[in-house]
């Protein structure tokens, strides 16, 4: 059960109190009556601390040491007050003790904590002995804990070292049994590997111990090929003799050469000795009789050997041969059930990944969850060092061009290369989607000098990388760029999933664009790409929210493009089209980042201006309208500019809701009209406007 904070200090101002009373007592001669109850009820708390600890599992937290420390220490400097000086030397054992096992932090909270209670027994009588006693007890403290330091990390240090061995064996032996090829294998398959070299041994030691048995044998042991097919090494034996080789064998010399080249059983018997025996460090074993049988597997490849071997003049007969064969078939089977299981469950679980990384993209809606879900799943189904998305955009004006959605891993600027773009070259990236095929860089030619995106981008430290497409509606939208820093990492089948991957991403890639599509044309005006009357409340009703809350600044702007009747009327509606567009553009261009610019309808545009009061918003309504006035329109009858008047409202006593903002913004707007047209009007000051607002 969780303990809560309250419950801690609860529990631990009691032992601090009593820790207090008991050097307080110390101090203080003679002792004062409670001191015992004290040192009750410190033996209690520290018992109870004790208990908690060996409890608990692990290092313990700094609290929980100083806890357990202090509990000892008062009931060492209780015993040390009542008992006289020659109990100090149990105060430098404690303190050593406690200093070199607890944490560091704790350890000089607790030293400071020895010093005082020496202070308490010693001081002010006795300068000289608070010194001697103070600097054994730090002196004491340092040592332990510097011993117990080096000791503690020459411990973790062969433990590591031991455990890197051990490992490094298995992975030999798991290569050997081709249970992993090494270099390519993902890390989960080292557990499976070492579960599969312990059953292996667990049922080859079986079957060896009962041929050992059978046979009468000297020596009974079985040697499999080494990864590099050049040699011969020792996987298990049965033997009594020390010289038996544990190195590597050479396959090519001897009677080992000669079963393998033949995939043939051997029996060769000799009184004086077998001559061509390589399995023996020491030439003084003589061995008078010899069987050997290969282990062939399903391919027709020979894997090793099961030899068997006699000091005494007795030779091998058939019967015992036959035995060899059929137990050598036992030992490659159970080798090869370790193989199948391992595949099996390699198998099922990049099914697994491949299906929650198809779940998870399928999950995705906006083109950043579909960017981010793409990258990742291809992430869980093979073992990349580097993953990009790039997206291609093609027009009938203008050449196709390419933009990195997403880039994870590229050491030398990731960052920088999100969301730049390239123009159509003969990159990797280019070519995959010119001819909507995938393409691999050239290990002959240098990966690191090959073109992924650009001649200027270089993606260092790879050595395997693949380009796939991604393909929706009979078209490439973009690339899958994957890449590893390990050669021949990518197996066959999980290049089969990343293309299928990529298929998928094309789809989602397809559907994210369409979402941002019909997203805009919900929230955006068609005509000037500026947001439309229902996303301005939508987002004014938020921003309107947290001014309130927070009582900041807020400003709302209504803008009307002067006489635009008459440029309808005199232009046509193309024209009045392009100055529409224009107004938005310059709007857009003038107003903050922060600011949120709408087409409010027809001829009218707002503008909401979070953290601005009247005076800002009008500095900024001048300068844009002061920039409409320099923008001239080409048309047939001639060029002409236009102008736009503007009213503005704050936040304020009267204005607490948006309906009083986008009224009083109007009323402004209106008087500005009312008053001549290409003007600002902030207030309600002056009487010209005054008068319009009456009218």
């Amino acid at each position: 059960m969780k303990v809560p904070p309250w419950g801690i200090w609860a529990r631990r101002i009691p032992l601090g109190a009593a820790y207090g009373v008991v050097i307080w007592g110390l101090a203080s001669r003679p002792h004062q009556p409670f001191d015992g109850l004290a040192l009750a009820t410190l033996v209690l708390l520290g018992a109870a601390s004790m208990v908690r600890r060996f409890r608990l599992q692990g290092e313990p937290t700094n609290s929980e040491a100083l806890e357990l420390g202090f509990s000892v220490l008062g009931i060492v400097f209780a015993i040390v007050g009542f008992g006289g000086e020659l109990a100090f030397p149990l105060v430098m054992l404690v303190s050593g003790l406690l200093v070199a096992f607890l944490p560091l932090g704790a350890s000089l909270v607790l030293l400071f904590g020895i010093v005082g209670g020496i202070a308490a027994v010693t001081l002010p009588s006795d300068l000289g002995t608070f010194a001697i006693q103070s600097a054994f007890a730090v002196a004491f403290a340092g040592m332990y804990r510097f011993a117990l330091f080096e000791q503690r990390a020459a411990a973790r240090s062969a433990q590591a070292l031991a455990l890197a061995k051990e490992h490094r064996e298995v992975e030999e032996r798991a290569r050997v049994y081709r249970l992993t090829s090494g270099d390519g294998e993902k890390a989960r398959t080292d557990q499976w590997a070492l579960a599969a070299v312990k059953e292996i041994e667990r049922s080859s030691g079986l079957i060896l111990e009962v041929l050992e048995a059978a046979l009468r044998t000297h020596c009974v042991a079985v040697l499999l090929r080494t990864v590099d097919e050049e040699a011969l090494i020792l996987h298990d034996a049965r033997t009594a003799s020390d010289s038996f080789r544990r190195e590597r064998i050479p396959i090519g010399i001897g009677v080992f050469g000669a079963v393998v080249r033949s995939a043939q059983p051997l029996r060769l018997f000799d009184e004086r000795g077998v001559g061509g025996i390589t399995h023996y460090a020491e030439n003084e074993t003589r061995i008078a009789a010899l069987a050997c049988v290969p282990l062939i597997d399903g391919a027709g490849a020979v894997r090793g050997i099961l030899l068997a071997d006699r000091t005494e003049p007795e030779p091998f007969s058939e019967s015992d041969a036959r035995i060899l064969e059929t137990t050598g078939r036992e030992v490659l089977r159970a080798i090869e059930v370790e193989r199948v299981l391992i595949a099996l469950r390699r198998s099922r679980d990049e099914k697994e990944s491949f299906f929650k990384a198809i779940e998870e993209l399928n999950r995705a809606n906006g083109p950043d969850e579909v960017w981010t879900a793409v990258v990742e799943s291809a992430r869980q189904v093979a073992p990349l060092d580097f993953c990009a998305l790039t997206l291609v955009s093609e027009a009938a004006e203008r050449p196709r061009t390419h933009s990195i959605a997403r880039i994870v891993g590229a050491a030398n600027a990731s960052q920088a290369l999100q969301g730049s773009l390239f123009e159509d070259n003969g990159g990797l990236v280019a070519n995959a989607v010119r001819y909507g095929a995938s393409f691999a860089a050239s290990e002959a030619e240098g990966i690191d000098k090959q073109v992924v995106f650009t001649p200027e981008v270089r993606i260092r430290g790879l050595n395997a990388l693949k380009v796939i497409p991604m393909i929706a509606s009979d078209r490439v939208v973009g690339t899958l760029v994957v890449g590893s820093r390990k050669k021949g990492s990518l197996s066959s089948d999980e290049q089969r999933m990343l293309e299928v991957l990529a298929i998928q991403a094309g789809q989602a890639a397809l559907r994210a664009q369409l979402y941002e599509q019909m997203e805009r044309l919900a929230t955006c005006d068609g005509l000037t790409g500026l947001c439309n009357v229902r996303s301005l409340h939508d987002r004014f009703d938020r921003v309107l929210a947290t001014s309130l809350r927070y009582q900041r600044l807020l400003a709302f702007v209504l803008c009307d493009v002067d006489h635009f009747k008459a440029v309808n009327d005199t232009h046509g509606h193309p024209v009045g089209d392009q100055v529409l567009r224009e107004v938005a553009k310059v709007l857009a261009a003038e107003a903050r980042a922060t600011d949120i610019v709408a087409r409010y309808g027809g001829e009218e545009f707002a503008i909401v201006m979070p953290e601005t009061d009247a005076r800002g918003a009008s500095t900024i309504a001048e300068r844009i309208r002061m920039r409409m006035m320099q923008e001239v329109f080409p048309s047939a009858q001639g060029a002409f500019s236009v102008t736009i008047s503007m009213g503005i409202a704050a936040l304020g006593p009267g204005t607490a809701t948006k309906a009083d903002l986008i009224e009083l913004a109007d009323q402004r707007l209106y008087a500005a009209k009312r008053g001549g047209r290409n003007q600002v009007i902030a207030d309600s000051s002056g009487p010209e406007r005054r008068m319009a607002l009456r009218a």
